[in-house]
């Protein structure tokens, strides 16, 4: 089995690379410190798995899987950060992740997951597996008001028509609002996300997975 890791901590490479040594099935045969060193070396080596973490220097890796798995279908990526709020975790699996575990994983864990995910499965650690179920069993307003806590509930209702591709008439008319009200409440979520523009405020709410 084929794996590329990437993680801009060199002892953290290290040390899972020779983890990853330790089972016979596994061969690492590439090792990237940023997106970007990543993206060149699984073009050069194809790897069956890729292991990432997502804040590296450069392209994260979340957008460094959506790039891998556009250029190599097959590939399989797990993965494995310290980062376990929600933002994190969606953004990795729309970007189509097909294992994420944190760092806190051991050896056997890991191994485990890389063979899983190079057979087509998808794996989740035991704490990443809660906040999924969480998710799922949540209504949509308790997570926007988690997720966006400094905006009031009507702004959060704002914010999610926005992101679903709204303009200000659509809004006005689904809430029963004025369009000069709607737009009042597009300026203040712009100051409050300390965002520029509109199309931020839609990457903003996607990205936290609002939709």
């Amino acid at each position: 089995m084929r794996v590329v890791i990437a993680d801009d901590h060199p002892m953290f490479r290290y040390g899972l690379a020779a983890a990853l040594a330790a089972a016979p099935e596994v061969e690492v045969v590439g090792e990237a410190a940023t997106g970007d060193d990543l993206l060149v070396i699984v073009d050069r080596t194809a790897p069956d798995v890729v292991i990432t973490d997502l804040a590296m220097p450069g392209l994260d890796g979340a957008a460094a899987t959506a790039r891998i798995l556009t250029r190599h279908a097959g590939t399989g990526v797990l993965i494995l950060t310290m980062h376990e709020e929600d933002n994190a975790l969606f953004g990795a699996l729309r970007a189509g992740a097909g294992g994420y575990l944190l760092k806190g994983a051991d050896r056997e864990e890991i191994i485990r997951a890389v063979l899983a995910i190079a057979a087509g499965n998808a794996v989740y650690g035991r704490p990443v597996a809660r906040r999924i179920a969480a998710f799922f069993t949540r209504t949509e307003q308790e997570y926007a008001a988690q997720v966006f806590p400094e905006l009031t509930d009507r702004e959060r209702e704002v914010l999610r028509l926005i992101a679903t591709g709204c303009g200000n008439h659509e809004i006005a008319r689904q809430l029963y609002l004025s369009e000069k009200t709607v737009r009042n409440h597009v300026s203040v979520i712009l100051t409050k996300l300390g965002l520029n523009n509109r199309a931020a405020v839609v990457a903003r709410a996607r990205d936290a997975g609002l939709t």
